[in-house]
């Protein structure tokens, strides 16, 4: 049995609001995080999602500690830095699995994650960061209610794509030449080598 969590933030501000370039300084609005359990053959055992404000953070906090994964898309590089001001404990220590950065490992460059979830789940985000940040700053009962919902929506998105290579041993996207791209990926818990992980165009 491994347990996981897979999670998102949302911030108050866009990087043009800010001097340079450190996700530190961008204030988190919300984070949202799916808690669950998978067996041995990665089948979900029992989940549930959570959203937690700022206020809230500090019972956030335990949930992320004691668990086998911490997954996100660019989360190492926004995601966990983002929340950094707010940590009392070395959070960046603890083990973060960021699907961006297995895919660029493989294919060389950074991919959206809605190039990924169009390509290999049909689905797309109806919203951007720039309208989650837009509501957190209208601020009235009905935005956050947008902003909670939307970032949601990015850790279900995020739980299917991290689920489908752990089905499927792939990805699909599509490049800039608008080419379907096809990485195979390993996304298992180690226990033999691995098989050797490839790239080919579908």
């Amino acid at each position: 049995m491994y347990s996981e969590v897979i999670f998102d933030v949302e911030t108050k501000k866009l990087f043009g609001d800010i001097k340079g370039n450190d996700p530190g300084d961008l204030g988190v609005s919300i984070v949202s995080l799916y808690k669950r359990k998978i067996d041995e053959d990665y089948k979900e055992v029992k989940g549930n999602i959570l959203s937690f404000w700022e206020k809230d953070f500090p019972e956030m906090w335990p949930i992320f500690q004691g668990v086998d994964r911490i997954i996100g898309y660019n989360s190492i590089g926004f995601d966990t830095p983002a929340l950094k001001p707010y940590a009392n404990f070395p959070f960046s220590k603890l083990p973060h699995f960021d699907i961006m950065l297995k895919v660029k490992e493989i294919f060389g460059r950074r991919i959206p994650m809605d190039a990924i979830a169009k390509e290999t789940l049909d689905r797309e985000k109806k919203e951007t960061g720039l309208e989650a940040v837009y509501f957190w700053q209208k601020g009235d009962k009905e935005s956050l209610e947008r902003l909670r919902k939307y970032c949601e929506d990015d850790v279900i998105i995020t739980r299917d794509i991290y689920d489908y290579v752990l089905k499927n041993g792939y990805l699909l996207f599509k490049d800039k030449w608008n080419t379907l791209q096809k990485v195979e990926l390993d996304f298992s818990y180690p226990k033999t080598d691995s098989p050797e992980k490839q790239i080919g165009l579908f």
